[in-house]
């Protein structure tokens, strides 16, 4: 039973990932860009989380936690840059 959940979860996830990377290569704008990119990172997270459920490993939390991090930043300066057209003041 988990595991059909498991495997639903990832199917829906993955349609999301394709919608968010339509979104990405299509959008009218760099805003709705960025959060498309934003949102294929947390749906790439998602996807690790649930691999790491799937084969009982600790790693794939980790590395989940570790992209998150890095999303974040990456978000953050693609912000920054947008407000201020330079990362260092």
């Amino acid at each position: 039973m988990l595991i059909q959940a498991i495997e639903i979860a990832a199917a829906l996830i993955g349609l999301a990932m394709i919608l968010s990377f339509w979104r990405l290569l299509r959008g009218p704008d760099i805003l709705d860009r960025i959060l498309a990119l934003d949102t294929l990172t947390i749906n790439a997270i998602a996807l690790l989380v649930l691999f790491g459920l799937h084969t009982n490993s600790t790693t794939y939390f980790e590395l989940a936690l570790l992209m998150a991090i890095m999303g974040f930043v990456g978000t953050v300066a693609l912000c920054k840059y947008l407000l201020r057209g330079d990362l260092i003041e």
